[in-house]
């Protein structure tokens, strides 16, 4: 079951547009942020996107990347929404950045809040992001099969980030896909995810790699398999025995399901050209820094970025997917 983008359609996607990779080559210098720059996480303390923007900021600061400062601020309420409600609301406002995951696609779909991703500005994806199933490290479960056959015997509790979001998205995929039950248990962040299971109170997560591997190095968790179409690309080891690319994927396991997730900058709507040219440039500058190309070793992202045309393109598609993933799943919002 196909849920993500390919990380072979992605990347060719890119590659027809090579100018959209370079957006600092037409940045304008004609505008400057004039006051601090708040930096929304539409998402809980912990998690991929909060670890990102915590890291953006820093490189940002460290490196004199602004002159003004970047505050970065939660506001994870309603799935995301209360973030998303804030740049809606903020039209114009050229001192305001999101940081978006896929919740910018599933949140409006499960709770009918009066949003799209077309009401914001898209500026640039900065990667997409991985999922893993992960279990505990002392778990008796080696493989899928050991879990799948576990939670049909005994219906597993798989931990997650939200609620009709895309952790419960890809849960009800591995059930449609292997017919195994299991009773989700959503949580406000993937951090928070991860710590639950490393104390034993739930049995399995699909957390991203980097809320997870933190625990993977102290020997605390153990990954079972990538949703993705091939194996992730890192091959330093992250712990005595292991690299990322050791992972198979969920397909190699048996069980046919992939999906990727959104790292993406957006602004408020109605904001200038030369405001978007800034921050393009300035997150290029940030991917250029040994800080970032840490982070995304450390967190096995896919490195693939867009902007412009290509961008909201393949927002465009990605919104048209979520709703049929969403519908198949029952997570779409009732009519009122």
């Amino acid at each position: 079951m196909k849920l993500g983008t390919s990380r072979r359609s992605v990347l060719l996607g890119a590659a027809m547009a090579p100018a959209i990779l370079a957006p600092g080559a037409r940045a304008q210098r004609g505008w400057e942020p004039m006051r601090p720059v708040q930096f929304i996480i539409p998402a809980g303390t912990g998690g991929g996107a909060d670890q990102m923007a915590r890291v953006i900021q820093g490189i940002v600061s460290k490196h004199g990347l602004m002159k003004q400062p970047m505050v970065v601020v939660n506001k994870a309420g309603g799935a995301g929404a209360e973030g998303f409600l804030e740049a809606k609301g903020a039209r114009g406002n050229p001192h305001m950045l999101v940081i978006t995951l896929s919740n910018l696609f599933a949140t409006p779909l499960a709770t009918g809040v009066p949003f799209n991703w077309k009401d914001l500005t898209p500026v640039t994806m900065m990667a997409l992001d991985e999922f893993v199933l992960w279990v505990k490290a002392d778990s008796p479960w080696k493989t899928v099969a050991d879990v799948i056959a576990a939670a049909k015997d005994q219906r597993l509790k798989l931990g997650g980030t939200g609620s009709k979001q895309e952790d419960q998205i890809i849960a009800a995929a591995i059930t449609k896909s292997s017919g195994a039950p299991f009773t989700y248990v959503p949580f406000r962040g993937g951090g928070e995810v991860a710590v639950q299971l490393v104390g034993g109170h739930i049995d399995a997560t699909v957390n991203n790699p980097i809320e997870a591997v933190t625990h993977w190095r102290s020997g605390a968790l153990r990954p079972l398999c990538v949703f993705d179409d091939k194996r992730l690309a890192g091959t330093e080891k992250m712990t005595d025995t292991q690299s990322w690319s050791d992972i198979p994927t969920c397909k190699e396991q048996g069980l046919d399901v992939d999906y990727l997730m959104l790292r993406g900058i957006f602004m408020p709507a109605g904001v200038k050209p030369e405001q978007v040219a800034f921050y393009e440039g300035l997150m290029a500058k940030v991917r250029e820094t040994p800080e970032w190309k840490e982070l995304i070793q450390q967190g096995a992202f896919n490195t693939t970025t867009l902007t412009g045309d290509a961008f909201r393109a393949w927002l465009t598609k990605e919104d048209e997917r979520h709703k049929t993933l969403m519908q198949e799943a029952g997570f779409l919002a009732q009519p009122s």
